[in-house]
């Protein structure tokens, strides 16, 4: 790196930290649980399992992104985020009003109730974050 290059602006500090220990967990839980449920019973409910694996390949990105820093980061975890949360939104509004098309749960039935809430709730966090980032680097 020569002296002309600067690093790229952080996005994981203060409350960004927190966000990327969240998403890191969310990574496991996703990508173990779908790999699980792909492995032992995909025919039982391919449309849940596939869309958990989808979950925590959006949460692998998004973690790396804001790890890595950056305005192109930063941008690229705001869109992944902001589709994040329209995943979250379809998926938990189909499941409550059609369960019987998911025979097993996803990461986003219910807008996430089985994990809490998290999936919901962080996209929402993370978009904040990402923006008040961005307007804390341009002062």
């Amino acid at each position: 790196m020569t002296a002309t290059q600067e690093k790229p602006a952080r996005l994981i500090g203060g409350p960004g930290l927190l966000l990327v220990w969240f998403y890191g967990v969310m990574v496991v839980g996703a990508v173990s649980r779908s790999a699980y449920q792909i492995a032992t019973g995909f025919d039982r409910a391919p449309l849940s399992y596939s869309l958990s694996a989808v979950a925590g390949v959006v949460y692998g990105f998004i973690t790396y992104s804001l790890v890595r820093g950056g305005e192109t980061a930063r941008r690229a975890a705001q869109v992944c985020c902001a589709a994040e949360l329209a995943g979250v939104l379809i998926v938990g509004t189909w499941t409550l009003i059609e369960p019987s098309a998911f025979p097993d749960s996803t990461v986003w039935s219910q807008y996430g109730m089985g994990y809490v809430f998290i999936p919901v709730l962080l996209p929402l966090s993370a978009l904040y974050w990402l923006r008040r980032s961005r307007t804390a680097a341009t002062r």
